[in-house]
């Protein structure tokens, strides 16, 4: 695909799966990293706009709701995700996936996904204790739903453990409970509280997941306090849907990425997810403002920030927009960039990115077509036009 024009040179053209059989990369991923109207997101626009045409398909976490015109282009409508909405995800349904998964599998995927919303709901690592009783839970609302749990099923099992489960780890059943009782109230605000109404139930039967472009809306829930948890909700549900076909090239965009990393329990699960990309023939793009975004998530010495400083390493292929004067030492010290790659990021136009695509740079200027400019535009209401 056609990206626009090498500064240094001709036409710039980027395709991770062709660099991935060239040799040129050992990973898909990629992250981009820009200032508002710098040009980031219409970059990543008009990149999934133009892999169609080549037989790939994207799904895409949109937290701000600014898909709506690339969907439309595509003939897809947006998955508006909203309390009370029509559309619920089940972020447990274990019928999302690759239908001849272990048994096992499908249970450690499941708890990997519940202990990192439930982790992201208490703002703090969970507790032995509550790791057992929420391993223990998902087990009782597996068997009572069949197989098929729901949150719903795995708060109402936490707060009522049986005694028979609560003598497998030698307590009692009030004890358990007693012991698990906040972090099955945080995670029965997914379902009783102010965001009931978009995971608490079995996921919807009107999804395309077999759509050039899969897009959820959470731009109804851009402002809450609990974005991070209802992305990783989101995303989960996603990633598990990537394993029932591996035949097909597809672009995972996440968006507002911060949102998720600010939580050591998803930030584990978002970097377990970027290593299978290979395995899943998925390319990942981490969308953010600054590349300090990613290193706010904790102290210099936390594990959220190795974490963070991983996904980096874990993503060979890092565009960068114009950044901030202050963000100069954090660039060269993240990215590796030499001084005068550090200092061209501070100074780049509109539309320019500094390219970084495994051991290569480039600055390329991003070119779009008069269809892309309206796809991309994202002015309209302030430019007071019609949206």
């Amino acid at each position: 695909p056609y990206i626009g024009r090498d500064l240094y040179g001709g036409a710039f053209c980027y395709d991770p799966w062709e660099l991935y059989k060239a040799r040129v990369l050992t990973g898909p991923n990629a992250i981009v990293a820009g200032q508002i109207g710098r040009g980031k997101s219409s970059f990543v626009k008009t990149y999934v706009w133009r892999q169609l045409v080549f037989g790939r398909k994207a799904w895409m976490l949109d937290p701000k709701g600014e898909n709506g015109r690339l969907c439309e282009a595509a003939g897809v409508a947006p998955v508006r995700i909203m309390p009370g909405g029509k559309v619920r995800l089940n972020p447990l349904d274990p019928r999302v996936g690759a239908a001849k998964r272990p048994r096992d599998q499908v249970a450690q995927e499941q708890l990997s996904v519940l202990q990192a919303i439930i982790a992201a709901s208490l703002r703090r690592p969970m507790t032995p204790e509550e790791r057992a009783a929420c391993e223990l839970a998902l087990g009782a609302a597996s068997a009572a739903a069949d197989g098929v749990p729901t949150l719903r099923h795995v708060v109402a099992a936490m707060l009522s453990p049986s005694e028979a489960s609560a003598r497998t780890i030698a307590t009692s059943a009030e004890s358990l409970a007693r012991g698990s009782r906040e972090a099955a109230l945080e995670l029965r605000r997914l379902c009783e509280g102010d965001l009931r109404g978009m995971f608490d139930e079995q996921t919807s039967g009107d999804i395309d997941l077999d759509a050039p472009i899969v897009s959820l809306d959470m731009s109804a829930v851009y402002q809450s306090d609990a974005l991070g948890i209802l992305m990783v909700c989101a995303a989960a549900w996603l990633q598990r849907a990537l394993t029932a076909d591996t035949r097909t090239q597809r672009i995972f965009v996440a968006d507002e990425v911060w949102a998720i990393m600010g939580n050591l329990a998803t930030a584990r699960w978002l970097q377990a997810n970027w290593k299978m990309a290979r395995l899943y023939g998925v390319q990942n793009i981490a969308v953010l403002h600054r590349l300090s975004d990613l290193t706010a998530a904790g102290a210099s010495d936390s594990e959220q920030v190795q974490l963070a400083k991983g996904l980096l390493s874990d993503s060979e292929t890092r565009i960068i927009y114009g950044q901030p004067p202050g963000e100069l030492a954090v660039a060269r010290d993240l990215l590796g960039l030499t001084d005068t790659e550090a200092d061209v990021t501070t100074k780049l136009q509109r539309g320019v990115a500094l390219w970084k695509v495994g051991q290569r740079s480039f600055l390329v200027e991003h070119r779009l077509s008069q269809t892309e400019r309206w796809i991309v535009d994202t002015d309209a209401r302030m430019a007071g036009e019609e949206a």
